[in-house]
């Protein structure tokens, strides 16, 4: 990630809101361009607005499931709602792929519980974490 990850910000469910694949994001016309980023290697989806970093998206494979494990925002970017929208993208691009998702992240727990169109998304054998037990 471009920005000093000493600077993360690991989100809770109380809390408001190089060698990977660009995601299709839709952004509202007159918003910053936002990008979501595949970096494989790290096992991170990464967001970036205007070209910078802005938040990330810790990830494991597990055959064609998907666990997503901790979201991080740059203070700079917090309560602008880029961890919603990391999350809402990743699903939407797992759903295009086919694949599952597995959400022990508590934020991430707390988005999918509020957006019950992510239903589909989540694997019925491990769907996620309880939000109010956190990490």
């Amino acid at each position: 990630m471009a920005n000093n990850t000493e600077d993360m910000i690991t989100l809770t469910s109380a809390e408001q809101d190089s060698g990977g694949s660009n995601l299709s994001v839709a952004t509202p016309a007159g918003a910053e361009d936002f990008v979501i980023t595949n970096n494989t290697a790290s096992g991170i989806y990464e967001a970036a607005i205007g070209g910078r970093t802005a938040a990330g998206l810790v990830y494991s494979m597990v055959g064609s499931r998907v666990i997503l494990s901790a979201t991080s925002v740059f203070p700079e970017f917090r309560g602008k709602g880029v961890a919603s929208r990391l999350i809402g993208g990743v699903l939407d691009e797992l759903r295009m792929q086919g694949k599952t998702a597995t959400v022990t992240c508590p934020f991430a727990a707390a988005f999918v519980g509020a957006h019950p169109e992510y239903a589909d998304v989540l694997d019925l054998a491990f769907p996620r974490s309880d939000p109010a037990k956190g990490h």
